[in-house]
């Protein structure tokens, strides 16, 4: 694992990915910062992560569309399947790679802490409440980006299926909201706010720890992981 680790992760610097996804990101952020934070004096740290949020839409297929379509495309996934390593171990080195690359660019958020102190006392627990509850949003969503680029060889194509599945469980709330009226669909609207991703976060960006919050987010992304390793263990059986 630690050696598709490694390379992966390597890959993310030696071609623009990785700089594409974490200059995207620190320049929508930090527009948010500026007319969120700095222009309204608010030392707030939670209202940077909630407003920015949606940015997983536009950013995480940038980081995930290569994962496995670009193995699938150049056929060097059969290397890989017919390694020693285990499933696991491969599917786990591509995405705790990504979610590296993603620990980095939060990593260089941390300026706009030292900014924010500066209009008044920011709390630590707030501080880390925050950045753990994005950060293991964000590795959701990694997850997702991962399988979705698991069921097809174009990088395009797992670009396009990752931003829609994320832009589908971010309208989630405001379909809830839509739905709550009706009577008959009361069922299903209990049943979608116990999914719904987005909403588990808002906990965490108003500062509160939630066990329940972190060990939902594991699963989500273990789940993930799982179908991933199901999908690539069929193709294998299928190909060989």
């Amino acid at each position: 694992m630690l050696a598709v680790f490694k390379r992966e992760l390597q890959s993310y610097f030696y071609s623009a990915i990785g700089y594409v996804f974490m200059g995207c990101f620190l320049v929508i952020a930090g527009i948010f910062f500026a007319f969120g934070n700095v222009l309204s004096a608010s030392s707030s740290v939670g209202t940077l992560f909630s407003n920015v949020s949606f940015i997983f839409i536009l950013i995480v297929p940038i980081l995930t569309m290569r994962l496995m379509s670009d193995e699938r495309r150049s056929k060097s996934d059969q290397l890989l399947l017919t390694s020693p390593l285990s499933l696991w171990s491969i599917v786990c080195g591509k995405f705790l790679a990504a979610c590296a690359v993603f620990f980095l660019t939060l990593v260089c958020t941390g300026l706009y802490v030292i900014i924010l102190s500066t209009y008044g006392n920011v709390s630590a627990i707030e501080v880390f409440v925050n950045y753990l509850g994005f950060f293991l949003m964000g590795c959701c969503l990694i997850a997702v980006g991962l399988f979705m680029s698991n069921l097809s060889e174009n990088q395009v194509a797992s670009a396009i299926s990752t931003f829609v599945v994320i832009l589908f469980l971010y309208l989630l709330d405001s379909i809830i909201a839509s739905m709550s009226g009706v009577t008959m669909l009361s069922w299903l609207c209990t049943a979608l706010e116990w999914v719904s991703l987005f909403a588990r976060f808002t906990d965490f960006s108003s500062g509160i720890l939630s066990l329940t919050g972190v060990i939902y987010m594991l699963s989500f992304a273990g789940v993930f992981l799982l179908l991933t390793v199901f999908t690539t263990e069929k193709r294998r059986w299928s190909e060989g």
